[in-house]
């Protein structure tokens, strides 16, 4: 395989070449959808086999698994095809299941943390089983059920993940550093998430930048390096691209990561729950303490400080009060910084796209992708 740090430069802009990308695009999200289902309906009779009462837990990874826009595994695919991969072999579509996998087990243990009731304009799976229990008139508590439910179903995701993603390393020749990029991904979302509820109870106690620090390390590593990152480096590693290569990368798409979250967390205040599928406001009663919300309690006037932080974590709060604390937001400025964030990361990111030496499609394709994360309604 040549290295793709010595491609000649070349122009994606053309309008040709991004509907190819488009297209191809596409074709491979559908392939990842065609892999999981079929591993799904392995699963279903495997399932099957052990009890009837087992079924259910396949249906509901499998149901949170359907639709979503698979941009991690787009993001692997992409890199890829530009560290010379081709275009129609099995090991992308298998690796992208094994990420689409991994980010449903992330889903469905963060609807948990966050007491969320919905996920995509659906019950979470929690939810989905306590409802299960009560409308069957099961004995013993609903809720409590239901999270043990989500918890096992989460950990059955986490499992599969891991599996289908082996199939893609051993497929492409154990190439160095993929299997182990996978298993640093994975820790490192699990403890960005426990620095994100360590953050929600303890966070009011550190100074005001050290708190947008420690927000900035919490969107870092649970989220930024598994959205955007890691797929991008593994799609290089299981290419068996020259490091500088894979590094490339990563310079490429961690501040793609760090845009798109910083982004997910204004909607999170910001967002219409008609696009986002969650409640208005959300992250303001889960108490998120966000770049957003460090900026604001850093910079705002005490009495809008305050307003925040009181009503932080309140799962009471209204639509009327959640309209308040944004007016709150948009008077210190702190919704205006963190746009211009969002907009210095995106053009690292278009300095880094530029920087890397690939084809004309490929090129094309990572550029889609920025645009599509960091872009986003919802």
């Amino acid at each position: 395989m040549t290295d793709p740090s010595f491609a000649p430069d070349s122009d994606s802009s053309s309008p040709e070449l991004s509907r190819v990308a488009a297209a191809e695009s596409e074709a491979f999200r559908y392939d990842v959808d065609a892999v999981l289902q079929s591993w799904f309906q392995d699963q279903r009779t495997v399932a099957d086999g052990i009890s009837e009462a087992a079924g259910p837990m396949v249906e509901a990874i499998a149901g949170l698994s359907t639709g979503g826009k698979r941009t991690r595994a787009q993001l692997l695919y992409w890199s890829w095809r530009a560290a010379g991969g081709d275009a129609d072999s099995r090991i992308p579509r298998l690796a992208g299941a094994g990420i689409e996998l991994f980010q449903t087990a992330a889903l469905i243990h963060d609807d948990i943390i966050d007491r969320s009731a919905t996920r995509r304009g659906m019950r979470s799976i929690h939810v989905l089983f306590a409802d299960r229990h009560r409308d069957s008139g099961w004995s013993q508590d609903s809720a409590h059920f239901g999270t043990s439910a989500a918890v096992l179903a989460g950990d059955l995701a986490l499992t599969w993940s891991e599996q289908i993603f082996g199939e893609a390393v051993a497929l492409a020749g154990h190439p160095a550093g993929a299997a182990a990029d996978f298993t640093r991904m994975r820790t490192e979302v699990m403890l960005g998430q426990y620095l994100d509820i360590h953050a929600e109870v303890a966070a009011q106690t550190l100074p005001p930048d050290k708190a947008i620090e420690r927000a900035f390390e919490v969107l870092r590593y649970k989220s930024a390096k598994y959205s955007a990152e890691h797929p991008a480096a593994l799609g290089a590693l299981l290419a068996a691209a020259p490091s500088s290569f894979v590094e490339a990368c990563r310079r490429f798409a961690l501040p793609l990561g760090e845009a798109f979250q910083i982004r997910d967390d204004v909607l999170g205040v910001f967002g219409d729950p008609v696009t986002t599928g969650k409640p208005a406001g959300d992250d303001l009663r889960e108490g998120k303490r966000t770049v957003l919300i460090g900026q604001h309690l850093r910079d705002a006037e005490p009495q809008d400080a305050q307003l925040v932080a009181r009503a932080l974590g309140d799962q009471s709060l209204d639509d009327a009060q959640i309209e308040d604390l944004r007016e709150a937001l948009r008077r210190s400025g702190a919704l205006q910084r963190t746009e211009q964030i969002v907009d210095e990361l995106s053009q690292r990111t278009e300095q880094a796209l530029a920087q890397m030496r690939i084809e004309d499609l490929p090129r094309a394709g990572l550029q889609q992708m920025a645009d599509a994360l960091v872009r986003r309604s919802r």
